[in-house]
């Protein structure tokens, strides 16, 4: 009778967890643009100066299996420079819950994002990629 009785109690401890996308946000923000912004704060490049400020945009609430069957949720980082218009899609990738990795897209393939950091990472096959 007690268990029956417990059954019919809501759990709340689902209620506490976050959605996929807060998760995907959340993932991005703390692995990604937080040590983006350091990195570009101490380097020193003759290239485009960092932006004022970057948003991250989960591009689906649902994850999406990849060419060997784990899922994952596709990302976009839009930047603003100064006081001007949102650039979108200035980097897209995706990040995958069973492990917090983050994958970018650079040029035809998805690297780590350590890349963006400054490592010399080679493009994963099959990575952020639908079959």
């Amino acid at each position: 009778m007690c268990a029956f009785v417990l059954s019919l109690v809501p759990s709340f401890a689902a209620a506490d967890e976050p959605s996929l996308a807060e998760w995907a946000q959340h993932r991005v923000e703390e692995g990604l643009v937080k040590p983006l912004a350091t990195f570009e704060s101490r380097a020193f490049s003759r290239s485009r100066p960092p932006p004022r400020e970057r948003r991250v945009r989960v591009l689906q609430t649902t994850a999406t299996p990849d060419k060997s069957g784990h899922p994952f949720v596709p990302f976009a980082i839009d930047v603003r420079f100064g006081s001007s218009e949102w650039h979108e899609n200035d980097i897209v990738g995706c990040t995958y819950q069973a492990t917090g990795k983050i994958f970018v897209k650079r040029g035809d393939g998805f690297r780590p994002a350590s890349f963006l950091l400054g490592k010399n990472e080679d493009a994963v096959a099959g990575v952020c990629e639908a079959p």
